[in-house]
């Protein structure tokens, strides 16, 4: 019998300006792309398909608003020639019933050493499994 792939969790932002959750939603689909960071690079090369994402409006609202999931691992960024970045695609999967903002994260000692908290500037990184959960419950949501 084959071995079930263990899920990873991971975060990113978005300017809701420059691409939210609802175009996500509208699209059915896109690729996350324009990444111009090693550390967020190297992240998304960690991305497996399957893997779940919390979707996080940053700048004007900063909350996460959704989970995706990824459906293509990491290729050359169709934006650029430089073959040192990186896009994946995601679905959206579920919108969030209560938004999460940066503010309640900040104040839930379970969620301190989050890289949104740590490592604010990051626009993609990684969430461990109980804090995925936790920012779930936070949200009165759950995944079916």
């Amino acid at each position: 019998m084959p071995k079930q792939k263990k899920v990873s969790y991971f975060g990113m932002k978005s300017e809701p300006a420059a691409y939210s959750w609802d175009e996500l939603v509208k699209e059915k689909e896109t690729y996350w792309d324009g990444v111009r960071n090693y550390q967020a690079r190297n992240v998304m090369k960690d991305m497996k398909i399957g893997d779940l994402v919390l979707f996080y409006h940053s700048m004007t609202e900063k909350a996460f608003v959704g989970v995706a999931e990824v459906t293509k691992e990491w290729y050359q960024d169709p934006t650029t020639e430089d073959t040192k970045w990186v896009a994946v695609d995601i679905i959206p999967i579920k919108e969030l019933k209560k938004k999460v903002s940066l503010r309640t994260i900040k104040e839930e000692p379970k969620l301190s050493e989050m890289k949104l908290v740590k490592q604010s500037r990051l626009s993609v990184f990684h969430i461990d499994e109980k804090d995925f959960k936790l920012i779930l419950k936070m949200a009165e949501t759950k995944l079916d």
